[in-house]
Parts: structure tokens; sequence; C-alpha cells
């Protein structure tokens, strides 16, 4: 096996870890408070903020491949992942030290939070090995199958990013 091959499947295979481990890493780590007594509630302002700008990120990373600024849309990419990691190490650390807050909306905005809520869940699982590889086959120089698996990362990534934004507008009013 050539080594481009081996550094692909060497890639993949971190993906694919890395896709697993998040989700049940999270999951186990919402069971409980596991940090007590420090006072991380400043912190759901902040990652929204992340989730908007993320959102604005990828919009300006699109703009720039449809004018074939590849470096720049490169650039901009790696922005969003860096923001999206600094979002996950946020948002960890809030519900990690602080009970979740129960949505106080009633009638047909609640089923909307909770709508936009469980999209929003499910489709941040979903949304990591589709970003991890998108980014594997641009660097590994599989431009055509960047751009196909793109065109479905793209949209997810940012329906994420925003219903980020707004199911934090939505439950902000309840926090204690």
């Amino acid at each position: 096996m050539e080594a481009k091959q081996l550094q692909i499947k060497k890639y993949n295979r971190i993906a694919t870890i890395v896709s697993i481990v998040i989700p049940i890493v999270v999951a186990i780590l919402f069971r409980d408070q596991y940090i007590k007594g420090v006072d991380f509630s400043f912190l759901p302002a902040i990652y929204a903020s992340l989730n908007a700008i993320t959102a604005i990120v990828l919009v300006l990373a699109f703009i720039a491949i449809k004018n074939k600024q590849v470096k720049r849309h490169e650039n901009l990419v790696k922005v969003a992942l860096g923001i999206s990691v600094l979002f996950l190490i946020m948002y960890v650390l809030y519900h990690i030290s602080t009970p979740a807050t129960p949505y106080g909306g009633e009638g047909a905005i609640k089923y909307l939070y909770y709508i936009l809520l469980i999209s929003h869940i499910l489709l941040s699982v979903v949304i990591i090995p589709f970003v991890l590889f998108t980014y594997i086959r641009a660097i590994t120089g599989r431009i055509e199958m960047h751009r196909k698996l793109a065109k479905i990362t793209f949209p997810l990534w940012l329906y994420v990013a925003v219903t980020g934004v707004v199911v934090y507008l939505m439950i902000a009013p309840y926090y204690g």
C-alpha cells in the first residue's frame, strides 16, 4: 500500500474513533455534575456566540470557494473547526457543572423549541463524521470526493450552528 493510502486510512480511522467517542463521552458526562462549586453560568452566551460565529465563517467559506478562493476557503474552514472545538469544550464544562435548565415556554412555542432542540442535538452528533471526513478528503487531495460530501456537510453544519443560537435564545430567559 502506498504512503498516501496509508495516510488516508490512518486519518479515516482517527475520524471514526473521534466520531464515536465524542458523543459517548458527552453523554456520559451529562449524567451527573462532576464539577461542583465552580460557576460556569456565563458560558452559554459565549458558546451560543461561537455558534453564530461558526455559521458566519461557514457562509464565508462557502462564498470563498464559489469565488474560487481555495486558500481562503481552506483557512475559513480551519477557523470554523477551531471554533467548534472551543464550543464543545465550553459546552461540556457548562453541562458537567450546572443542572439542566427546564424550558419554561408554553403552547406552540414549547413544541417548536423541542423540535429545534432535538433536531439540533441529533444533527450535532451526525455532523461530527461528516465534518471530519469532508476535511480529510480535502487535506488528502481527494477534491472531487470532498466536493460531493461537502454538499451534505455544509447545510448540516450550518443548520447545527444556527439552531444552536436559536435554541439558546429560546432558553436564555429561563436560566437561573
